[in-house]
């Protein structure tokens, strides 16, 4: 916390970023700082670091409608919503406890990274279960062992420093082949066999383009970075990039900051996105994520620090203030099914409901007095349906939306992860700082990660009407970035040139969160593919005992013989013989048979469903309900994923060659 004294005596309290994750900008002259903004605009209730008041101006920057480059952005409003967070929050009666952070132990962020990853069994044989560890490590590409291997021995190292007798197994032993045994005398073979490995990535990254590179400036030409590669992982290309790019004098960032357009090439198994899974899959999405993050990172040398959040006294109920999960939980009660709060829910389609047309959205803000007024009023009234929402001005709701983030007791983005959100810019390339912001999104809580997609949409829809309301994606970067990444509590102090540095970061990584909100929270396939191999590996160690493995196919084959006289003809058929059988058990037509083809997609199946089922009904309860086709999704069930809800324009017939033994259901989607 920051406490700044103004000619006129007033305490500033500032509520600042942490120190670690800002870097003083290149260039940048403390002694050029930017004037204060109008004081007379008010929002809000905390405060952030304030200004010199007697430093020399800076010319104004002025508004644009560039969607491309920060060098011109209206950076002005960005210190206007700073100093309107500021002076909303003076005079507050009640003071708000401050999130405070804990820096982890020697050892201590190794241990909890390896138990967030599943491999706390590396350092303590009790922690989990064996077998499902080397499962998940049988799975690891080469940069993510390096990964693995890199905090099993900084947690060795301190292991020793403590002189405590833990039997940390060498990483050796722990990523050695089976029937490969390395002994002390292959030690000397390691740096050629280091060297090995280094061409072989780079041989698979020439395969997939991104070898052989000159330089940015030769790349740029003969290979746009336009596609975003999800089937190679990302720290595999990234070394693939850094290794191409060795001896050229030429920096690895991009000449401007312009946005391209990336895409996803497209995938004939189809895209997974957030919420396709079960929760069962997605625990292993979670730890290959985390463990693929890291590898990224190490690859561009950047050494994350995880913060702890001190436990903090919170409001266990209400609206504002209210931890984010212990929202939902309350909403849930009311509204089974709920992601999002619905009290962002009902903010947002009040200020749509007024129209997204108003010049200034989200920029301008509401009288201060009055929107502490309106929530308040909202507190007491809001779930008992009495609140007055005709007489809510439109200016005073976008003020109460950035309100309800910074309330949060922990940031939306989470205190554990929010360093490496920044951190994300020091990426060489815009490509590797897209696929960063990837895996974090789906680092997310999952109460964090929906809310945050729930906002970026509507900023989306805020600048498609940018035209008439003058808030381009740049201005709403800008104006937004102080109320996500500027929350309360952060106590460490920085300088005002490192104050500007974070200003222009934050607003980068909310521009790329809204300009690429389509790709991040896709999970990308080589960590489908590492999840489905890891299923894989898991069922066949289920699988060890032979007697009851020949039981259960005694069983499997007297079941089969018996289905198949039973059965009509047209039900015997399966894929072998060109067709899949698709159950929909909830419904009046509980199966058909669909015949393969080389482009059959998964929405073709669903459309030979309906078409056969015109009056589509739901059984609840033993009453029938009817449902919209979009609410319906095809799912691939077993073999090796549990469940998952269909892109509508997989291929069935690739799909199932992937995973042979899926069965297929149409059922609601769970919303």
């Amino acid at each position: 916390m920051s406490r700044q004294q103004d000619p006129k005596g007033v305490i500033l309290t500032g509520y600042i970023s942490n120190i670690e994750v800002v870097s003083p900008a290149s260039g940048v002259n403390s002694a050029e700082e930017i004037e204060s903004s109008s004081l007379s605009r008010r929002t809000g209730h905390y405060s952030v670091q304030n200004r010199a008041r007697n430093a020399p101006g800076k010319p104004p920057y002025h508004r644009c409608n560039s969607q491309d480059s920060l060098d011109e952005l209206a950076m002005d409003d960005y210190w206007t919503e700073v100093e309107n967070i500021t002076l909303s929050g003076e005079g507050d009666a009640e003071p708000q406890e401050e999130v405070q952070l804990k820096v982890p132990d020697e050892g201590e962020q190794e241990e909890a990274w390896l138990t967030e990853a599943g491999l706390a069994t590396l350092f303590d044989e009790s922690a989990s279960d064996p077998e499902d560890m080397m499962g998940l490590l049988s799975t690891l590409t080469r940069t993510q062992a390096a990964a693995v291997e890199k905090r099993v021995e900084k947690l060795q190292q301190t292991l020793r420093k403590r002189n405590k007798q833990h039997q940390v197994p060498d990483v050796r032993d722990i990523f050695k082949l089976p029937g490969t045994p390395e002994s002390k005398e292959d030690e000397a073979k390691s740096p050629e066999r280091s060297e090995n490995r280094k061409k072989d990535i780079t041989t698979d990254g020439q395969a997939m383009g991104l070898g052989n590179r000159a330089g940015p400036a030769e790349q740029s030409v003969s290979e746009p970075e336009t596609d975003i590669n999800l089937e190679v992982s990302f720290s595999d290309q990234a070394l693939s990039y850094k290794e191409g790019s060795k001896g050229s004098s030429e920096a690895l960032t991009d000449a401007d900051d312009k946005l391209p357009n990336f895409k996803l090439s497209r995938d004939k198994t189809g895209l997974t996105k957030v919420g396709d899974l079960s929760p069962h899959d997605m625990k292993k999405v979670h730890r290959l994520v985390l463990i693929e993050m890291t590898a990224l990172f190490d690859t561009a040398g950047i050494d994350l620090k995880a913060h702890k959040a001190v436990k903090l006294k919170v409001k266990e109920s209400g609206l504002f203030g209210v931890p984010l999960a212990a929202l939902l939980e309350q909403d849930q009660r009311r509204q089974p099914g709920t992601k999002v709060p619905i009290i962002l829910q009902r903010l947002i389609s009040h200020i749509e409901d007024e129209g997204l047309d108003t010049e200034g959205l989200l920029r301008i803000p509401g009288a201060a007095i009055r929107v502490k007024a309106v929530c308040v009023e909202l507190e007491g009234k809001f779930y008992e349906g009495l609140f007055p929402w005709e007489s809510l001005k439109q200016h005073d709701a976008a003020s109460l939306l950035k309100l309800f983030i910074r309330e949060l007791p922990h940031p939306l983005l989470t205190v554990k992860y929010l360093s490496a959100f920044i951190a994300v810019l020091r990426l060489p390339t815009k490509k590797q700082q897209l696929q960063a912001l990837n895996l974090l999104v789906l680092l997310l809580p999952e109460s964090s990660r929906d809310t945050l997609k729930a906002l970026m949409e509507f900023f989306q829809r805020v600048i498609d009407h940018k035209e008439q309301n003058k808030m381009t994606l740049n201005n709403v970067a800008v104006v937004m970035a102080p109320n996500i990444f500027m929350f309360k509590g952060f106590r460490n102090k920085i300088s005002e040139q490192q104050e500007f540095s974070l200003a222009t970061e934050t607003a980068n990584i909310v521009r790329l969160l809204i300009r690429y909100q389509n790709l991040l929270w896709t999970i990308p396939k080589f960590i489908m593919n590492q999840v489905r191999k890891q299923n894989t590996e898991n069922q066949k160690k289920m699988s060890k005992d032979r007697a009851m493995m020949k039981l259960l196919k005694k069983m499997a084959y007297e079941r089969e013989k018996h289905e198949k006289q039973e059965k009509p003809l047209s039900e015997v058929d399966s894929s072998s013989q060109g067709f899949i059988r698709v159950q929909a058990p909830q419904f009046s037509k509980v199966s058909m048979a669909v015949q393969l083809t080389e482009e059959l997609q998964a929405s073709d199946v669903l459309s030979r469903f309906l078409s056969q089922d015109s009056m589509l009904s739901v059984c609840v309860c033993s009453s029938s309900v009817s449902v919209k086709r979009e609410d319906l999704c095809l799912y691939e069930i077993g073999g090796n994923i549990q469940e998952r809800c269909l892109d509508e324009e997989t291929y069935m017939k690739d799909l199932l060659e992937l995973n042979p033994s899926a069965e297929w259901f149409i059922k609601c989607i769970q919303r």
